[in-house]
């Protein structure tokens, strides 16, 4: 699992061995050619010029990583901030904006929503390969949410795991409806990918900016 503490101090040793090497390329760069300025022939001395621009190069080159190395503490700290932010969604009830959800200790869940009156609806529940693992017929009188408990169509039960699910429906004439759908579940932790604020969902993890909405959690 990636935490903050784990990502930002991958982040910090990759830009301090970074800046260590090139800062040591850089002295022994100032050594050879202090070396070369104090035993060159004085009635043919070197032209300098090369070793001006690259020791110009060296320096623009080390300004930069010691930029890149604060933009990087910058960042760690706007995570961080960030990530205490967003702890306060540990425990409640989240829905996003995405046909994804978690099968694990609880069952996987989501909401949809049909434009228009439908006459049948049927939900197509697929694994992370594309593999249809249940088809349940709903209720087009009483549409809204979907839970599934794992069972598959053979009755055997499904590994836990990230679902997908799609929504099949018609109107009385036979035409085809839009169907809109949202995964929903309890926040569980929170974590980071180094870039973004992730919440773990029933064993899954989403981005934060997918999050549509927030509502208090159920006591168990």
């Amino acid at each position: 699992m990636t935490t903050v503490t784990d990502t930002a101090t991958k982040g910090i040793s990759a830009t301090a061995g970074a800046t260590s090497g090139l800062l040591a390329d850089y002295n022994l760069f100032l050594k050879l050619l202090t070396t070369q300025m104090t035993n060159q022939d004085p009635l043919d001395p070197m032209d300098t010029s090369e070793y001006t621009a690259q020791l110009v190069q060296y320096s623009q080159v080390e300004q930069s990583i010691q930029q890149t190395g604060k933009l990087d503490d910058i960042m760690s700290q706007l995570l961080s901030q960030q990530m205490a932010q967003a702890s306060s969604y540990i425990g409640r009830e989240a829905r996003f904006d995405s046909p994804v959800s978690g099968l694990g200790d609880a069952p996987a869940r989501w909401t949809y929503y049909v434009d228009g009156a439908p006459s049948t609806i049927t939900a197509t529940v697929k694994d992370s390969l594309g593999a249809t693992v249940a088809t349940v017929a709903l209720d087009p009188d009483a549409q809204g949410t979907f839970e599934w408990d794992g069972t598959k169509s053979d009755g055997s039960k499904a590994e836990p795991g990230a679902y997908t699910l799609s929504i099949s429906t018609v109107n009385a004439s036979g035409s085809s409806l839009t169907a809109t759908i949202n995964s929903v579940g309890r926040v569980d932790d929170v974590v980071t990918d180094g870039s973004s604020i992730m919440l773990g969902v029933n064993g899954i993890r989403f981005s934060a900016t997918g999050l549509v909405a927030l509502t208090a959690g159920s006591e168990d």
